[in-house]
């Protein structure tokens, strides 16, 4: 079975091999669907060993895509700076790489199902409200928690392209799960300063 984001992704990465493409150039060609290509390519790379620094510029540009889909925008925008970036070619072909991994878990889960769910009007809102909060934990200093979020972003953008209700209710489940791991770990991190003296005792 091959997926309309596989392909789209696949396309995608590989005019990145052959030149740099810059992230207004994507939108520009995948209109709608430009919401979630992009937001998937922003973060597919989280998913593995990345360059430090990569980590607000990349997750900044996921939250303020899918910031306009809770406004329900259908074309997406990016800021000058941030559309003019271009991803280097080196980038583009460690992203190829590992893309054949992550395709083929997702071309075995995903597909068209639960139409009511994946059609309804606010569904596209509520999708770019978990996308939101999940870019802002992968934003967040957490130390090596980046693919935790990434997961949910990747779920959710891939339900929203193949229209896959089922794994948007996943993606809906995941994102609470995450969120209550981040808030354990903040917890853990509040309490810690007041457990130092306990452990000298």
């Amino acid at each position: 079975m091959h997926l309309k984001f596989s392909q789209d992704i696949k396309i995608l990465l590989q005019r990145l091999a052959e030149q740099p493409l810059s992230l207004g150039d994507v939108l520009a060609e995948t209109s709608e669907r430009g919401f979630s290509l992009v937001i998937a390519l922003l973060v597919l790379p989280f998913l593995f060993p990345m360059p430090p620094g990569l980590t607000g510029p990349f997750g900044g540009a996921c939250l303020i895509l899918s910031v306009q889909m809770i406004l329900g925008r259908r074309s997406p925008w990016l800021p000058h700076k941030i559309a003019k970036y271009k991803f280097p070619r080196y980038f583009a072909q460690i992203l190829l790489q590992n893309l054949q991994r992550v395709t083929r878990i997702l071309e075995k889960i995903a597909r068209p199902r639960l139409s009511k769910i994946a059609d309804h009007g606010w569904v596209w809102r509520l999708n770019g409200l978990c996308i939101s909060w999940l870019a802002v934990l992968l934003i967040s200093p957490v130390p090596l928690t980046n693919p935790i979020p990434t997961i949910g972003i990747l779920l959710l953008a891939v339900a929203t392209i193949e229209s896959d209700g089922l794994l948007m209710c996943i993606g809906y489940i995941f994102t609470v799960l995450t969120t209550l791991l981040f808030a354990f770990i903040g917890y853990v991190f509040f309490i810690a300063p007041s457990l130092i003296p306990a452990l000298w005792r």
